[in-house]
């Protein structure tokens, strides 16, 4: 018989660094589950993606058992990685605060295919451009 689910907790944690500070400790503190146990397993799971945001769902059960899905950084997070900026422009249509290449993009693409609703990879760059628009870089 399946697990009984008690709460389904989605937050951002940097990878390979999750501590019980906020706002993890918080979050399955309500929920009742390990806090060093989970944070242990996350950056055990993470290590590969040191510094970086990286969301995860964790599946809290009635046991208080939990099980957890990391996926890919945020799409903005890995634009600026691959632009070398600090943040997006405040003013994107007005002010450009870097480019990538379209090769660049396209790794990017590879990279959030599992996370995105297209399986179509020009789609997926077509929408990533657009997210890279808003943060003011320009793709050439």
């Amino acid at each position: 018989m399946a697990k009984a689910i008690k709460k389904v907790i989605k937050v951002m944690a940097k990878g390979g660094q999750a501590n019980p500070a906020p706002p993890l400790g918080p979050a399955l503190g309500q929920a009742g589950v390990d806090i060093q146990g989970f944070c242990t397993q996350f950056n055990a799971e993470t290590k590969d993606r040191m510094g970086q945001q990286v969301p995860v769902v964790i599946t809290v059960y009635e046991d208080r058992s939990f099980s957890f899905v990391t996926k890919q950084p945020p799409a903005s997070e890995l634009i600026k990685e691959k632009a070398k900026i600090q943040s997006g422009s405040g003013v994107p249509n007005k002010t450009k605060v870097g480019s990538i290449s379209k090769a660049q993009l396209r790794e990017i693409a590879q990279t959030k295919m599992s996370d995105l609703n297209t399986t179509d990879l020009e789609a997926a760059m077509q929408s990533l451009a657009g997210t890279a628009r808003s943060m003011g870089v320009t793709v050439e």
